[in-house]
């Protein structure tokens, strides 16, 4: 016998565009299925949600076999940059908001989005470095607890 998802809860551990945006696109197709959703941010995942950094995440040129360079090519000096750039311009033509409006719109749909207590404190992150729509910061074993439901998934991205 099959059980129905009922909630979904995804964990961010880097902040590269293409992780942000898979999160944030699943995340968002949950809530538009009547899925509960939540998003945790934890080690380089936090930077999705720093006020200072939102703005400014990249694409990830070396160790990314999707990008189908070699990763001498991909280390050379505005890689990085170009592909960011060619990303965002692609991402424009579909109509995809930029990370902080994403970000509006998974809180309207009644997404939770929380932080990641250990990783906050080793990177000496304050509340205050977090976006206002932050509904908290949680330990794991909080995070775990909010899983603790049948029809619940955990996805690692």
């Amino acid at each position: 016998m099959s059980t129905k998802v009922k909630k979904m809860l995804f964990i961010l551990s880097k902040a590269t565009i293409e992780n942000a945006y898979a999160a944030f696109v699943m995340a968002n197709g949950a809530r538009m299925e009547g899925i509960e959703s939540e998003i945790f941010f934890t080690f380089f995942g936090l930077e999705a949600i720093q006020k200072k950094k939102l703005e400014h995440l990249k694409v990830a040129t070396v160790g990314n076999p999707g990008m189908h360079i070699p990763t001498m090519i991909g280390g050379l000096p505005g890689m990085e940059a170009l592909a960011t750039k060619m990303m965002k311009k692609e991402m424009e033509k579909l109509d995809m908001p930029p990370i902080d409006e994403f970000l509006e719109i998974l809180t309207d749909s009644g997404c939770k989005l929380w932080a990641c207590k250990l990783a906050v404190d080793m990177f000496h992150l304050t509340r205050e470095d977090l976006i206002d729509d932050l509904d908290g910061i949680l330990t794991i074993g909080d995070f775990y607890s909010r899983a603790d439901q049948e029809g619940c998934q955990l996805l690692f991205i």
